[in-house]
C-alpha cells in the first residue's frame, strides 16, 4: 500500500473536521463508510488521523459536484480497499453518463429548432382532430393514441363527439415527439423532456431552461476535472 497510514503529523477528528467544513461527526461517518482509511487509535481510544486521511476526505468532496455523493462514496470505498480498477470504471460510468445528457440536450435543441408554426387548418372550437395530425406528421392515428398512453400527449374530447382534439400545445408536443422519435429515443426519455416543454410554459421560454442546461453540464464536466486531479493527488500519496 505504499507509506504507513500512521505517518507524518496526527490529526484529531476536530483538526480534520475544521480544516474542511464539516462536523466531527462527518468525519468519523465518512470513515465508517469507507471514504477514509481505518484511523489509528491511542492508548485511550481516541482516534487518530494524518495527511493521508486528509487527502482521502478532499478526494471524496471534490468529487461529489461532478459525480454525486453515492458514486463518489463508491469510488473512494473502491480505492480505499485497492479494487483502483473498479475506482476507474465507475468515473468512466459517470463520463459516460455526462456524454449522454449532452447527447439528449443536442438532441433537443435540434428537435425544436425543426418545429414550425401550427399552420393546419383547425377543428372548429380550435385544434385538430388525431387523423388531419397524424397525416401531417406522416404516422398512424395509433401512433398518436399510442404516445397519449405513454403521457407525451394531452389531447382534449370534443364534448359533442367524444373525439380527441389537439390544441395548439398539444400539437406541439406531437410534433416534438415525433422529431426525437426519429432521433431514436424511446418514448420514457421522451416524456421528461415533452414535460420540460410544458413546465416552461413553450417553446420560447424553454430557451432559459436550455440555457440552464448547457451550464449545468459545464458545471458537471468542470467539477469532474477537479475531482479527478485530487483523486489523482491522493493516488500518489497512497503510493
Amino acid at each position: 500500500m505504499g507509506r504507513n497510514l500512521q505517518s507524518g503529523a496526527r490529526l484529531r477528528p476536530v483538526d480534520l473536521a475544521r480544516g474542511h467544513g464539516l462536523s466531527t461527526q462527518a468525519v468519523r461517518n465518512y470513515e465508517e463508510a469507507g471514504v477514509l482509511p481505518a484511523a489509528a487509535r491511542t492508548a485511550h481510544g481516541y482516534r487518530t488521523y494524518t495527511s493521508l486521511h486528509a487527502g482521502a476526505l478532499r478526494a471524496f468532496l471534490a468529487l461529489v459536484p461532478g459525480h454525486g455523493h453515492q458514486t463518489a462514496t463508491s469510488i473512494m470505498r473502491a480505492v480505499n480497499r485497492g479494487a483502483v480498477g473498479e475506482a476507474f470504471r465507475l468515473i468512466d460510468e459517470s463520463h459516460a453518463q455526462l456524454l449522454d445528457d449532452r447527447r439528449t440536450l443536442r438532441a433537443v435543441e435540434s428537435a425544436l429548432g425543426d418545429l414550425e408554426p401550427v399552420t393546419a387548418a383547425s377543428e372548429p372550437g380550435g385544434g385538430m382532430f388525431i387523423g388531419p395530425l397524424a397525416d401531417e406528421l406522416g404516422i398512424r392515428p395509433a401512433t398518436l393514441r399510442k404516445w397519449e398512453r405513454a403521457g407525451l400527449l394531452h389531447p382534449r374530447r370534443d364534448p359533442r363527439t367524444g373525439y380527441r382534439v389537439y390544441d395548439e400545445a398539444a400539437v406541439r408536443d406531437a410534433r416534438l415527439a415525433h422529431q426525437l422519435r426519429r432521433g431514436g429515443y424511446l418514448l420514457e426519455q421522451i416524456a421528461p423532456l415533452i414535460a420540460r416543454v410544458r413546465a416552461a410554459g413553450g417553446l420560447e421560454p424553454l430557451e432559459a431552461a436550455l440555457r440552464d442546461w448547457h451550464g449545468r453540464l459545464s458545471a458537471r464536466g468542470r467539477a469532474m476535472l477537479t475531482g479527478a486531479a485530487e483523486l489523482e493527488a491522493y493516488l500518489r500519496e497512497r503510493g
